[in-house]
């Protein structure tokens, strides 16, 4: 005999109803220090430098997604080192409502290059003052780790 599950709870509930599309970003940290930004090369935010990151395809695991749109925008290959968070203000993509989960990374190798969506793909040491999205308040989450992590370690 089985369990009889509320409507609310039901899987056809769960499935006709729209909610926000889930993305990654990835805070790419270079060996000496620098970090990695792409120039986008298609509207929203044309021409302005923003993290690498992307839509997570469906099967696909947050992380998986992270390393593949680190590698499919830069060139690079990473490691996932730490979760930076969740960013999920409705207003932060002007296509929709997206959730971003954003992690901190080590490039392991690869040729820095841009691709897909890149225009341009550069290490910056000092990022500009202005980036997409609320990728400036993703890089200071991430600035703000990173001094936490390199306190702990000494």
């Amino acid at each position: 005999m089985g369990t009889t599950v509320p409507h609310r709870y039901s899987l056809h509930a769960v499935s006709t109803k729209r909610g926000p599309k889930l993305t990654v970003d990835i805070v790419i940290q270079r060996r000496d220090g620098s970090m990695i930004l792409i120039k986008r090369r298609n509207p929203p935010y044309r021409e302005l430098y923003a993290l690498p990151g992307g839509f997570v395809e469906e099967g696909e695991t947050v992380e998986a997604a992270a390393i593949r749109e680190a590698e499919e925008e830069t060139g690079l290959k990473v490691k996932l080192t730490n979760l930076v968070g969740a960013y999920s203000d409705p207003n932060r993509d002007p296509r929709g409502h997206t959730v971003s989960i954003a992690y901190l990374a080590q490039e392991l190798g690869g040729t820095l290059h841009p691709a897909t969506d890149a225009a341009e793909a550069k290490s910056f040491k000092i990022p500009p003052s202005k980036l997409a999205f609320d990728h400036n308040i993703i890089l200071q989450d991430a600035l703000k780790l990173m001094k936490n992590l390199a306190r702990r370690a000494s």
